[in-house]
């Protein structure tokens, strides 16, 4: 193909697998994404070629890489996707923002921690919009939010998440959260008010997955202090996790997104110096800034996470007739 078609056309669902194959970087990856098969993915951008009358994608060893081509079509395809977003939300906005249906994905501590506030005002105010809840991390919390399978997504700024400046997304930042150092109580550590996470680097350590964002955090920080952990035991399940420290099995990060743990067992304490964080916050797809729902949805978001930071409360040792996690005793039943 030398020559740009003279039919020039683009069906938007072949640019979708174009698009994702510039994410993912291989064709069986796109392919399990969009829950295809790499045959079906590499007909699509076959025929997305031909439309075009340009070559989209050319082999390397074993796999693929996109053309020059291809690169300025994907700049083309932002624009054209964030075109489509504003067009539904300028249909969306003839109705007020006063009734609606919207998806909000999200990662686990942020469901328990944050959204149920933010869903909580939002149905006294809104009581017609209906919100649905899943449980994903990137990268495919973006994949799905691309596919439109959900309409904002809530995540965590680490290594699998989209770059700040990339256009297919409009963020809003929701809150810095702090990790803190979970020890079981009798830790030889426990006593003191803060303590320098290098002391911790020869303790048995318990962590999430390292494609899990807080699993990837934990282990940029202990790197950040010096030190690589030895993992004693992978745990995604916060509950889970806090219960082997109280067991005397590890140490951890927890946020604080996730407190209070209300576990007599397990203590408490912000790291020496700078404390770690983790940087939330929600995105949307370009275009769809000025859809009522989201923004009502959002507008709910940032001042619960606003709520949250103002009140997030700050460890130290205990005294003699303070519980161990600097949090009233849960009621008695």
């Amino acid at each position: 193909m030398e020559q740009v078609s003279g039919t020039f056309t683009m069906d938007l669902r072949r640019l979708s697998a174009l698009r994702e194959l510039d994410r993912r970087g291989s064709l069986a990856k796109t392919a399990e994404a969009m829950h295809l098969t790499p045959s079906a993915v590499s007909q699509q951008l076959t025929a997305l070629s031909r439309e075009l009358g340009v070559p989209l994608i050319e082999r390397q060893g074993r796999g693929v890489r996109l053309t020059g081509q291809a690169r300025v079509v994907l700049q083309h395809a932002d624009a054209i996707a964030a075109q489509l977003e504003r067009a539904r939300a300028e249909l969306a906005a003839w109705g007020q923002g006063q009734r609606g249906t919207l998806t909000i994905g999200a990662f686990s501590s942020a469901i328990s921690g944050l959204l149920p506030a933010a869903m909580t005002t939002l149905s006294s105010t809104h009581p017609h919009i209906s919100i649905s809840v899943v449980e994903a991390e990137p990268p495919d919390l973006f994949t799905r939010l691309d596919a439109g399978e959900i309409d904002i997504a809530v995540a965590v700024d680490f290594a699998q998440a989209p770059p700040f400046t990339d256009r297919r997304y409009t963020r809003t930042p929701l809150l810095t959260d702090i990790l803190d150092i979970a020890l079981p109580a009798k830790h030889r550590l426990a006593h003191l008010p803060r303590i320098p996470l290098r002391e911790l680097a020869t303790d048995p350590w318990i962590v999430g997955d390292a494609r899990s964002c807080c699993g990837a955090v934990t282990r940029s920080v202990c790197a950040a202090g010096g030190f690589t952990p030895e993992i004693r035991h992978a745990v995604n399940d916060w509950q889970s996790l806090a219960a082997l420290v109280e067991a005397g099995s590890g140490v951890a990060l927890i946020p604080r997104l996730l407190q209070p743990l209300h576990r007599p067992g397990l203590v408490l304490r912000t790291p020496e110096g700078d404390p770690p964080v983790r940087h939330v916050f929600a995105a949307i797809r370009s275009g769809a800034e000025q859809d009522p729902v989201l923004t009502a949805t959002l507008t709910h978001l940032t001042q619960a996470a606003a709520t949250l930071q103002a009140t997030a409360p700050a460890h130290s040792a205990p005294t003699p007739t303070s519980n161990h996690n600097n949090f009233p005793p849960p009621p008695k039943s």
